[in-house]
C-alpha cells in the first residue's frame, strides 16, 4: 500500500550511537545505546514504527484511520510523531499523574489525551483502549502484548548494537522492564547472532527493598517502569537472568551525574546505568562487554523528581 510523504523520513532513521560511559572511573565502561536521539526522544519510536508501518503494510491501516495506545508517555509521544507523518489520528490514553510535558508533546504531534484514574494505574489505561476500540474502529498497538514490540528490538537494535560494539559480542543485556520488549528482543537478537550472552532485569526498590512502584502502577521515582503487566516479558523465556535491585533514589542521583557528563537522560537511564555497573563489579573478567539503553530524554521530567534539586536552586547571580 501506498505511504505518505512523511515515510520517507520514518524509514531512513539511522542508527543511534553506542558509546562507552564511564561515571566511575575506576570501573570498565558500560556500552551504551544512546535512544534518546531518535526523533520523539526515546527507543519507542522502534516500536511504533515497527508495528504501525507493518500495520500499514498488510492493509490493516490507511490513511485517516485513527490508534489509541495505553502509556505512561514514551510509547504515546512516538505513536503521536508516527501517526503524524502518517496521516492518522491518535489518542493516548494515560493514567492521570504522568508529567505534563508528555502530555504537551503528545499534543503538539496532533494527538488527543484521555485520563484515567490514578488508582487504576496501568491497567485501567489498558481497560480505556479496549473500550475506545470498541467505539470507534481504532488500531490497537497493544504494545503490552503485541510480540511486534520485541521484534523491533531483535530485528533493529540489536543488529546496531553487533555492529558497532568492539568485536562484534555481546556478553551481558541490561534492562528495566515496562513492556519487557528491550529486554526479550535484544536478548533474542544477541542469542540468535551466536553471543553467549545473559540477561539483566534493572528493579527499582525502595530503599526497604519494596518494590518502588507507588504511581499509576509504576515506579514512581523511575517512569516507564511496571510489573505484571506485559505479557511480553517472561523469566523462561530469558534463561540466566539476573535482577539487580537498585534504590530508586540512587538511580535518581546517577540520572543528574549522566546528565552532568552530557548525557539529556530521563530517569530509566540512570537505573539502566546502575544495574550495568553492579554487573561489571561482580565480575572477574575486565574485557566484558556490558550493554544497556538510555531509553528517553530529560525534557518530559522537567516537572518530576529528577529536576526538583535544580528547580529549587537560587536564581543565578549576575555578574
Amino acid at each position: 500500500m501506498h505511504l505518505p510523504e512523511g515515510h520517507v523520513y520514518l524509514s531512513r532513521l539511522g542508527p543511534t550511537p553506542l558509546v562507552p560511559v564511564q561515571v566511575n572511573c575506576s570501573l570498565p565502561p558500560v556500552w551504551c545505546k544512546l535512544e534518546f536521539l531518535n526523533p520523539s526522544g526515546s527507543t519507542k519510536d522502534r516500536i511504533a514504527r515497527y508495528i504501525l508501518m507493518k500495520a500499514w503494510r498488510e492493509g490493516r491501516l490507511k490513511q485517516g484511520d485513527t490508534v489509541v495506545e495505553a502509556s505512561s508517555g514514551s510509547t504515546s509521544i512516538a505513536m503521536a510523531l508516527t501517526c503524524a507523518q502518517l496521516g492518522l489520528r491518535f489518542i493516548a490514553v494515560l493514567p492521570a499523574g504522568v508529567s505534563a510535558e508528555r502530555g504537551l508533546m503528545i499534543r503538539a504531534y496532533g494527538g488527543d489525551l484521555v485520563f484515567t484514574p490514578k488508582a487504576d494505574g496501568i491497567a485501567g489505561a489498558l481497560r480505556e483502549t479496549e473500550r475506545l476500540a470498541r467505539e470507534t474502529g481504532a488500531f490497537l498497538p497493544r504494545q503490552f502484548s503485541n510480540p511486534e514490540n520485541a521484534e523491533a528490538h531483535e530485528m533493529h537494535t540489536a543488529r546496531e548494537i553487533l555492529d558497532q560494539i568492539p568485536g562484534g559480542e555481546v556478553d551481558w543485556v541490561v534492562s528495566g522492564v515496562g513492556t519487557g520488549g528491550t529486554l526479550v528482543g535484544l536478548f533474542n537478537g544477541f542469542r540468535n547472532a551466536g553471543c553467549n550472552v545473559r540477561p539483566v532485569l534493572a528493579r527499582p526498590v525502595d530503599l526497604s527493598g519494596t518494590p518502588d512502584a507507588e504511581c499509576c502502577s509504576f515506579s514512581s521515582r523511575i517512569p516507564g517502569v511496571v510489573e505484571s503487566v506485559s505479557t511480553i516479558f517472561n523469566e523462561e523465556a530469558l534463561p540466566g537472568l539476573r535482577t539487580i535491585e537498585v534504590v530508586g533514589q540512587h538511580a535518581l542521583d546517577i540520572t543528574r551525574a549522566l546528565i552532568g557528563l552530557g548525557f539529556p537522560v530521563g530517569p530509566s537511564s540512570g537505573l539502566n546505568y546502575c544495574a550495568a555497573v553492579e554487573i561489571l563489579r561482580s565480575l572477574d573478567k575486565p574485557d566484558a562487554k556490558v550493554v544497556t539503553v538510555f531509553p528517553d530524554r530529560m525534557e518530559r521530567y522537567f516537572s518530576t523528581e529528577l529536576f526538583r534539586p535544580m528547580r529549587e536552586q537560587a536564581a543565578p547571580v549576575t555578574v
